[in-house]
């Protein structure tokens, strides 16, 4: 057998899925596992988006499209942007793809050359570094203070003559952060004496904020930094639509069509009915997440409320995204005194919730953040109230 290619061997497999895919083994061994792992709505698609998708399938709108986006639906982006950031952008400037991921691994494979360095801060999302290394580049990571956030000043030490993207993602997974407009202006006026880097803006988590400020991204402060930076989202959290896998792209239209001529020659379009249901989703607005937004903020003061009453867990003020990021340094050094774990590690405290507990949580190092654990609050009251109080007992 030959051997497999080196860019195999750089990369792991995705922590998130990994344990979700072992409390689905341990569950239907018949065990009652709680699984808090998975970054996926409890809620269904909104009806009015999935009676758009009948409705192209019954209008035999069941063909290739091109291949990046029906013109309805870049069109229906443009005007969102236009309607809910303010922003200007043309139909060539925009591309559809095969969920945000795919949207993202489009750019880094578009602009980045073995040698580049791709600006990670952490705690990130799981498979920024490791796209990176797909890409042939090197990920550096920025630790974050304090509050889960990086400063201006990090973000200056870390730029070298290689770097050549910086990728932020605010709401954040897994932290729940926002950055405000002054912190954004704050790395717009360090970017702007870095013409060579450009901007990867993931904005997937836009819509669900529990702040009453609005949302905003690098470009809503820094109108001048707009040709070199991308902005990634997608339908799958906001409108419940994960298994649809439609996300999409803004930036320069050099960049774009790079990254439709890549996409070209990996999935070609994405799927033609799923298309029809993102652009209803995008043309009826965001009134239609009134009863998820609502559950969600209830359920993040419930797991915020619950884990700050472990002794040894601190868990910050979720701004959004629907995951709470918990300090655990104090719970793993006492749990690893009391002899519970084999290691003070929140690998070992991940292993020992999901083994003792019977609770799947995502250890913090997956995201970059040792000590800490990442739970998802996207299933039910009684699910999380359940999941605290085992955390709690096993602790």
């Amino acid at each position: 057998m030959s051997s497999l290619a080196s860019r195999v061997n750089r990369i792991k497999p995705s922590p998130t899925i990994a344990v979700s895919t072992r409390a689905q083994e341990l569950k239907a061994s018949g065990r009652d596992i709680i699984n808090l792992g998975s970054g996926e709505p409890d809620f269904d698609t909104p009806q009015h988006i999935k009676d758009a998708a009948i409705t192209a399938l019954e209008n035999g709108q069941t063909k290739y499209t091109a291949v990046g986006g029906t013109p309805a639906l870049k069109q229906a982006i443009v005007n969102k942007f236009q309607r809910e950031n303010n922003l200007t952008y043309t139909s060539a400037q925009i591309i559809v793809s095969t969920g945000a991921k795919q949207a993202l691994m489009n750019l880094l494979l578009a602009v980045l050359d073995p040698g580049d360095e791709v600006i990670i801060p952490a705690p990130y999302w799981v498979s920024y570094p490791d796209m990176a290394l797909l890409a042939d580049a090197t990920p550096v990571i920025v630790a974050a203070d304090a509050g889960f956030k990086i400063t201006p000043a990090a973000l200056q030490a870390a730029i070298t003559p290689k770097s050549k993207m910086v990728i932020f993602n605010s709401p954040s997974n897994p932290s729940g952060v926002l950055y405000t407009p002054d912190e954004w202006r704050a790395f717009a006026a360090v970017l702007q004496q870095a013409p060579n880097i450009i901007i990867a803006s993931d904005d997937i988590y836009e819509h669900l904020r529990y702040t009453d400020s609005d949302f905003s991204n690098i470009l809503n402060v820094c109108p001048d930094l707009t040709n070199r930076t991308v902005l990634i989202n997608g339908v799958s959290k906001a409108y419940a639509m994960t298994g649809w896998r439609i996300g999409y792209a803004a930036g320069d239209a050099t960049i774009i069509k790079a990254m439709q001529k890549i996409q070209s020659q990996s999935t070609s379009n994405p799927c033609s009915i799923a298309q029809a249901a993102a652009q209803a989703a995008l043309e009826s607005g965001t009134e239609c997440l009134g009863e998820m937004l609502h559950a969600f903020d209830r359920r993040r003061q419930l797991v915020t409320d619950g884990l700050n009453s472990i002794p040894g867990i601190h868990c910050p003020t979720i701004e959004g995204a629907f995951y709470a990021f918990a300090d655990a340094k104090e719970a793993i050094a006492q749990a690893a005194a009391a002899g519970k774990i084999a290691a003070a590690t929140d690998l070992a405290l991940s292993e020992y919730l999901l083994e003792q507990a019977e609770v799947a949580v995502v250890p913090g190092s997956a995201f970059g953040c040792d000590n800490c654990f990442r739970i998802s609050f996207a299933t039910s009251d009684e699910n999380l109230e359940k999941a605290i109080q085992r955390i709690s007992a096993a602790l």
